[in-house]
């Protein structure tokens, strides 16, 4: 297999464009899961279609992710829809490339450092029991959107210091604002999209607010916005307001959205698979952890560790990467990838190979025990976070989030999904339940 700068003219990789125009777009939409299956077993793990308006590469398994990762600022830059583009913002890293994404990525993982993470522990925690208590009264509920709520909770408490249970209204112009970002960036008035241009608005109008308060009162909760207002780079140089006010609402979305989605998935296997909640169950009983959680206590969870990665592996929330166009014409496994084409690769199926995953459908989190390590034996076998320059930068935020709500949840509480509900998974933009997880919950012993 070659990776180099073409210098020849090998074929490009199999596959149709379909229609003129549309591409094949409309059956990709239609039904993305099925449609990237049906083409890798024809084609193999690198293919061509026509997708958005472009002609497009997609690449499965870890050794085109290593590619891809490896050859990113060389090859390849990274693209989004216009939505996204005015909605995020130009100072949000997710729009920088080179050396201005490098720098910006180091400031911001100031808030994300072992010793800012261990400060939020409590906090997840308080929030956490909070919305166990309430589920535990409501007894049945449709998970998806308490979960949205109990995420947005957390990132907004953690990175603006804000509870959104007592501010209805910033969840209802944050909802709005994040619907506009999957939208067609078409303004106008009622539309999606210009209504998420409004949201934004109003939202940074919010972080102003609360930026004016850690500048009036530097005492105030230690959060993420305070961080990244101290954070400094190696000149000694402060982020801008406005980056400032970008890159929160990229974390937003980064620390909510994705979190909900594997969330979800955690509780629907664990519903599926009795076997998996007993022994991770059993696992917390034999440890017998006293309330607050810390991170010394969480790492001794080496069997939720497992189930964790497996949901991950099994669910990721996000199926496949954001495009990056070409910005280098490259070889990948003797084709050409040209140069002005997108190209970007499926996480999903990396997760389903067969030579890596003995019966990959099934859920089984002993692939991640000590002795098989899996996600070890070879880079890029286990993706749920991305990898390489763009990887997930609060990784290690949502590892904590999942394992102390998976930690107090399993512990003390019981559920059983309802009968006769849809559990197909629409995929884009996040996974999630087509009828959103309904189940029936309650405390342990306390069932009738």
């Amino acid at each position: 297999m070659t990776t180099t700068i073409v210098k020849h003219s090998p074929p490009l990789p199999p596959g149709s464009f379909g229609l003129p125009i549309i591409g094949e777009t409309i059956s990709y939409l239609r039904a993305p899961g099925r449609f990237i299956e049906q083409r890798q077993k024809r084609y193999g793990t690198i293919f061509k279609t026509h997708l958005f308006g472009r002609p497009t590469v997609v690449l499965i398994g870890a050794q085109a992710s290593r590619f891809l990762f490896t050859s990113e600022s060389q090859h390849f830059a990274i693209t989004h829809p216009l939505s996204f583009e005015v909605l995020l913002g130009s100072n949000s890293m997710g729009m920088k490339t080179g050396i201005p994404h490098q720098n910006l990525r180091k400031q911001l993982s100031q808030a994300f450092q072992p010793r800012s993470l261990a400060g939020y522990a409590s906090t997840m925690e308080e929030i956490t029991r909070s919305y166990l208590h309430k589920w535990e009264r409501l007894g049945t509920l449709t998970w998806y959107p308490e979960l949205k709520k109990y995420t947005l909770d957390v990132a907004c408490k953690l990175l603006v210091g804000v509870d959104t249970a007592s501010d209805e209204n910033l969840e209802k112009v944050y909802e709005i604002w994040g619907e506009g970002l999957a939208s067609a960036p078409i303004r106008l008035p009622g539309t999606k999209f210009d209504r998420a241009v409004h949201a934004r608005k109003q939202l940074l109008s919010r972080i102003d607010e609360m930026i004016h308060q850690r500048q009036q009162n530097p005492s105030l909760a230690q959060d993420v916005l305070r961080i990244l207002l101290q954070a400094r780079d190696e000149e000694g140089n402060r982020l801008s307001l406005e980056e400032v006010k970008d890159n929160v609402l990229g974390l937003l979305v980064a620390g909510h959205e994705t979190l909900t989605s594997a969330l979800t998935s955690l509780c629907l296997l664990l519903a599926q698979h009795p076997d998996v909640l007993q022994a991770a169950r059993a696992e917390q009983e034999r440890l017998g952890f006293i309330e607050p959680l810390t991170q010394e206590h969480l790492k001794q969870m080496t069997y939720l560790e497992q189930v964790l990665k497996e949901v991950l592996r099994v669910m990721p929330p996000v199926v496949r990467s954001g495009p990056r166009k070409v910005i280098e014409p490259c070889e990948f496994s003797g084709y050409l990838i040209p140069k002005g084409w997108d190209v970007f690769y499926q996480i999903q199926e990396t997760h389903q190979d067969s030579n890596v995953y003995a019966q990959p459908e099934r859920f089984d989190p002993q692939r991640f025990a000590p002795e098989q390590a899996l996600d070890k034996q070879k880079v890029f076998n286990h993706i749920p976070f991305g990898g390489g320059i763009r990887e997930c930068l609060g990784k290690d935020f949502a590892r904590l989030e999942m394992k102390l709500f998976a930690a107090l949840l399993i512990r003390e509480y019981d559920w059983e999904l309802l009968p006769r509900q849809n559990l197909e998974r629409i995929l884009l933009p996040f996974s999630r339940p087509r009828e959103g997880l309904k189940v029936k919950f309650w405390r342990l012993k306390q069932r009738d």
